[in-house]
Parts: structure tokens; C-alpha cells; sequence
């Protein structure tokens, strides 16, 4: 018996207006880094896909970085940690923990040695400092600028130099080790956002918020020239800023939307890249390593960036960089595909096999615009069977279909009487003939079909979850405020009298029919998973109860067979259970370590799909 991951559909950056977004490249070349939430994600460069996630932080990660080495990775969180591990293990064992800051540290480097490290962010008593990498000994005093350090790097080349980019409007330049201050650079008239030295280490750039990039000398800190000339050389902010591996050029990202890879001997732009006018096209940071050029944007996605053409990437990697909070499953299609609703509205599509994905986009419409709260599938009106829509709801209170074939939102919104909690549709099959949608909203339990309402009841609990019964009569809801499972009857989508009241320790948060109805699952906050018989009447099946669950039991799933059910809990954990024998189960413990796990699928009696409120979407392998 066992459940192992069989792979991992990682986040993309976490992103936030105005915050610039540090990249981490391998020094071999091979892989790259981000942060996302508490986890340092690490991917294959040419191959996105295989992609590893260190989740040892407590907080939040701001910065992690590759060892010139290439043997370690430290990575600083916003309380002021940083931690050191391997990266030649599976286990990515803890070399080292410290607390160079005693606030949110906002850029690191080490030392072309790996010996030495710095940091800088937002510290109380300073606001960047030098130590030993194996010891934490401080190695002199970055002093002399008086807010916050946005940026630091190490001079890759002796004599060894430090420079840092301040909110106070200057850039610092200290000579060590042990390092002191040199001096300060006061061209930049508003926050300095990025400072990077070349390779070779003979010059250095900044890049501030006033739209202005500057070239110094290596060694000396001397300017050399500005990007652009007179003209600034962005029309807004500078957040990222990455030399050519030959030094000879130098990319620069910009919340005016926009990336330019620069001649650094001329100061002329070589290539303007641009990507969309809408807000979140903005670009918040980029890396250039070996051959690839990668940009942020604001809405997360990863651009590879094409040195000889700027009309069009050479690969935008999505998916998303907030919590998942909505799951389907397409199984009528080879390979199945998986659709997955999110936190800040968005939908993507997901290659279950090879993790190729995209958004759904809006067309004349508009996506959702806030949380996705639930999704499910439909038969598209007037088309052959088999042929499915995509119906969505969210915390904006309208309900959204979309088309699968052209990916795309159609139709008019429906406008929901109170917010809706959760949606759910008959299971889709080969002889799927259901456009009836059943949506529980916060004070009313809705029935929809052809994009308007056919049925409303209000109802005087606050309903979680909805499960239509795959015969079409009968519909259970979960109620959060009065701990109860309600089951209602259906009259050709008309909803009737409630039929039967099934007790709870806590609200019911999840509920789903078996494939052929003869049985319901319902999971509740008081950690237990129970399941109904539901004729002759509705009726616990076991007596051991399913309660290994150490917190709210927030999602659920039959398998195909219907011998197996999966649940997923606020523990962190997903727990497979077996209907032969209520004694046996499969715990994956921390299946989305330090998040709850939002949603659970299965892709086929041996595959289970689950999302998290980590932004990641994992497929587990699961042997009885």
C-alpha cells in the first residue's frame, strides 16, 4: 500500500505590485529558482515541467539563491532566516540556520568563493550584513544608507567589493572583506530596486524606480554612462536588471511593461519586448543564464525571452502563483485533462500527462473577479455527446460557462442570488445527457440550466458543499453553520422538500455520490469522513468511524471503481481510505506541506490529482 508523487505542476512566482521579484540561476546551468509563499521552487530550465519544492521555511520566502558552487542553495524569509541547503540530495539536508536581520530580508548573495554571504531587507538595527557562510561570523558592517536595502551583490572577482541598493535613493559601494563603507551613489532620484554586478565583475548596474538604469566601474563604483541617454530608460520602475553571461549586454524588466536587452558599451537598445497593456503584464524581475532569458511578470507567468526576435516569446510557462481553490476532471478526453480555478480568478487547463497548460481566456467577457469557488462539466448544448462545457462560480456571485474546444469564456454571466459556496453536476460519461447545474450559495440552494435559473429555495443554514445523485432526483448538501447533511429531492431539476437530516460532529464541508449513487461521503471540521448507504435509506455503512484526519476534512473523491475514497485535510495530509475493509487506509503525510490541501480528484483508479492552497497541483501514484 502506498501513495508517491508522481509528479509535481508547480506554482509560478509569487508576485506583488511594486515588490521586484529575485530570480536564483544554477551555476551549472541546468535549473532555476523562485519563491512562492513558504516554498523555494526549483526547475529545469529547458525542461519547466521537473521541477522540486523546498518547503522547510516557518514564513514566507522572499529570495533564494544557488551557491557559486553550485552545491548548496540559501534561501531568507520575512522574518529575517536564513537557511542553507543541499542541493545534492533528495532530502535537501540543513547545512545552517540564521538571523543575520530582525526583519524581512529582500536579497541575498554569496561570495564567488561560497564562503561569504550577504543580505539585505528591511532590519531593525541594520539593514544588511556580511557573515560566514559556515559560521555566521559577521564579516565587517554594511552601514551608511538610512532605509531599507532593497538589493545586494558581491563582486565576483578580488579585490572583493559589495554593493547595495537602498529606498533612501542611493546606491552603497563597501570594499573588504571585512567589508566598511566606501561610499555612496546618488544619481537615482527615487528607491533603488536592483543592483548587479557582470560576470567578470569589471562593472555593475542599478536599477531604480525612477525608471533609470546606471553603469558603474567594478572596482572603483566610478559611472560609466546611463542606459538610454538623456531619455530614461524605462517610462516606469526598474525591478530587475541581468548582465549577459559575455558582458556584453544586459536585460532590464519594468512595471511600464515592458523588457530591453541593452548594448552596455553604447548605452542603445538592442531589443524592446512587450507583453500586453493590461495590468498585470507589468515585469517584476528577470535572469539571464546561458542561453535563456527569463522575465516575471506581475500575473506570475515566466517568459522566455528571444535575443534575435522581441515580437514573440520563445515559451510563457503558467499556471498559478495563488492558492487553487477549484478542481474538475475531463476524463473523456486522452490524455485526461484537468481544469483548476484559483484565488485571483483565474482558470487554467492542465495536460494531465505532460503538464502543458494555459488559461482560459475571457474573450469579450471577463474572467471571475475574485476566488473561483468550484467547477464542473456539462454537455454543451446542441453538440455530440461527449462534448463538454466548463461551468465555474465565484465569490463575484455570477456563475461562467466556458467552451473546452476554443478554451474561452462564452455567454452571459448568470448573477447568483447570494455568493455561491460550491457547484456540482452529474458525473460526465459516455451517455452524459445533463446540462442541470446545482449550486449551493450562501442563503439559497439554486438549480441552473441553459444559463438561467429553473428552481431557488432559500434555506436558513449556510450550505459548504453539493453532490447531485447520478439518477438526477436527488441532491445532497453539506451545511457549515448547523453541522448537518441535508438531502433534498429533484423533480426534473425542480427542487422538492427536504427528505432527510443527517447530524454532524462539525460542518459538513464536502460531499460526493458514488458512481452509480448507492453510496455518499461526507466530510466534516470535525475531522471525520463518513459514508452513507443511500437505499433503502440513508444510513452509516460502517460503524469504525474514518477519523485519522487531525483537522477540518476540506475535500473528498470516489474512485472509479468505487472502491476507494481520497480526502483532503487543513492537516496538510491526503488519506486514501478502503471500502473492502474501513480498517485500512493510505496516509500521505504533508502531501502539500505547510498548506491545506484544497481539492482531491482521481484521474483513474490508481492516480489521485490533488491542489493546494500552495498554488501547486500534484499527481500521487496510489498501489493498493
Amino acid at each position: 500500500m502506498s501513495c508517491k508523487t508522481r509528479s509535481i505542476f508547480a506554482a509560478t512566482p509569487r508576485t506583488e505590485r511594486g515588490r521586484p521579484v529575485v530570480l536564483g540561476g544554477d551555476p551549472k546551468g541546468k535549473n532555476f529558482l523562485y519563491t512562492n509563499g513558504q516554498g523555494v521552487v526549483i526547475r529545469d530550465i529547458n525542461n519547466p515541467s521537473v521541477c522540486d519544492v523546498y518547503t522547510e521555511h516557518s514564513t514566507t520566502v522572499n529570495v533564494a539563491k544557488y551557491s557559486p558552487s553550485g552545491f548548496y542553495i540559501a534561501s531568507a524569509d520575512v522574518s529575517g532566516k536564513v537557511r542553507i541547503w543541499d542541493t545534492t540530495q533528495k532530502e535537501h539536508i540543513l547545512k545552517n540556520e540564521f538571523q543575520p536581520l530582525g526583519g524581512a530580508i529582500k536579497d541575498l548573495c554569496w561570495s564567488p568563493d561560497s564562503q561569504r554571504m550577504a543580505v539585505c531587507g528591511d532590519g531593525r538595527e541594520r539593514y544588511a550584513h556580511v557573515f560566514m557562510a559556515d559560521t555566521g561570523t559577521s564579516v565587517g558592517e554594511i552601514a551608511g544608507q538610512s532605509k531599507a536595502i532593497n538589493s545586494i551583490d558581491f563582486r565576483p572577482a578580488r579585490p572583493f567589493r559589495v554593493i547595495t541598493g537602498s529606498e533612501d535613493y542611493s546606491v552603497g559601494h563597501f570594499q573588504g572583506p571585512p567589508f566598511k563603507f566606501d561610499k555612496t551613489l546618488t544619481e537615482h532620484t527615487n528607491f533603488v530596486n536592483c543592483v548587479r554586478y557582470s560576470p567578470n565583475g569589471e562593472k555593475f548596474a542599478s536599477g531604480g524606480a525612477d525608471g533609470k538604469i546606471f553603469i558603474y566601474d567594478g572596482k572603483e563604483a566610478t559611472k560609466l554612462l546611463e542606459l538610454g541617454g538623456e531619455m530614461k530608460a524605462h517610462n516606469g520602475g526598474v525591478y530587475g536588471i541581468c548582465f549577459s553571461p559575455d558582458n556584453t549586454q544586459l536585460i532590464s524588466a519594468s512595471g511600464d511593461k515592458t523588457c530591453k536587452l541593452w548594448d552596455v558599451s553604447t548605452g542603445q537598445v538592442v531589443q524592446e519586448y512587450g507583453f500586453g497593456d493590461d495590468l498585470e503584464s507589468m515585469q517584476l524581475g528577470t535572469l539571464w543564464q546561458g542561453e535563456h532569458i527569463l522575465s516575471i511578470s506581475l500575473g506570475g507567468f515566466i517568459y522566455y525571452l528571444d535575443k534575435n526576435n522581441a515580437a514573440k516569446p520563445i515559451r510563457i510557462i503558467k499556471g498559478h502563483n495563488k492558492s487553487v481553490t477549484a478542481l474538475v476532471i475531463d476524463k473523456l478526453k486522452k490524455p485526461v485533462e484537468m481544469y483548476t480555478g484559483s484565488h485571483d480568478g483565474s482558470i487554467t487547463y492542465w495536460n494531465s500527462e505532460t503538464g502543458d497548460n494555459d488559461r482560459i481566456s475571457s474573450g469579450d467577457n471577463k474572467i471571475h473577479t475574485s476566488q473561483v469557488q468550484s467547477l464542473g462539466l456539462i454537455d454543451r448544448p446542441g453538440a455530440a455527446s461527449g462534448s463538454l462545457q466548463l461551468v465555474s462560480c465565484g465569490m463575484d456571485d455570477v456563475l461562467k460557462h466556458a467552451d473546452l474546444e476554443k478554451r474561452l469564456f462564452i455567454g452571459s454571466d448568470l448573477k447568483l442570488p447570494s455568493m455561491p459556496k460550491s457547484l456540482a453536476t452529474k458525473p460526465p460519461n459516455d451517455k452524459m445527457t445533463s446540462t442541470f447545474v446545482a449550486v449551493a450559495c450562501v442563503k439559497d440552494l439554486v438549480m441552473v440550466k441553459d444559463g438561467r435559473i429553473v428552481s431557488s429555495i432559500n434555506v436558513s443554514y449556510e450550505p459548504t458543499s453539493i453532490a447531485i445523485h447520478p439518477d438526477g432526483t436527488q441532491i445532497a448538501v453539506g451545511g457549515n453553520s448547523d453541522s448537518k447533511l441535508h438531502i433534498y429531492g429533484l423533480d426534473d431539476g425542480k427542487i422538492s422538500s427536504e427528505k432527510e437530516t443527517l447530524t454532524h460532529g462539525g460542518g459538513v464541508m464536502a460531499v460526493a455520490y458514488s458512481s452509480k449513487g448507492e453510496y455518499l461521503v461526507a466530510a466534516d471540521a470535525y475531522r471525520k469522513v463518513i459514508v452513507y448507504n443511500t437505499v433503502p435509506k440513508y444510513e452509516k455503512k460502517f460503524q469504525t468511524e474514518w477519523g485519522f484526519h487531525t483537522a477540518r476534512v476540506d475535500c473528498v473523491a470516489w474512485s472509479p471503481n468505487n472502491k476507494f475514497v481520497v480526502s483532503g485535510s487543513l492537516d496538510t495530509n491526503i488519506i486514501v481510505w478502503y471500502m473492502d475493509d474501513p480498517h485500512k487506509h493510505v496516509i500521505v503525510k504533508g502531501a502539500h506541506p505547510m498548506s491545506q490541501v484544497n481539492k482531491v480528484e482521481w484521474l483513474d483508479d490508481k492516480t489521485i490529482v490533488s491542489a493546494g492552497h500552495d498554488g501547486h497541483v500534484k499527481i500521487w501514484t496510489f498501489t493498493p
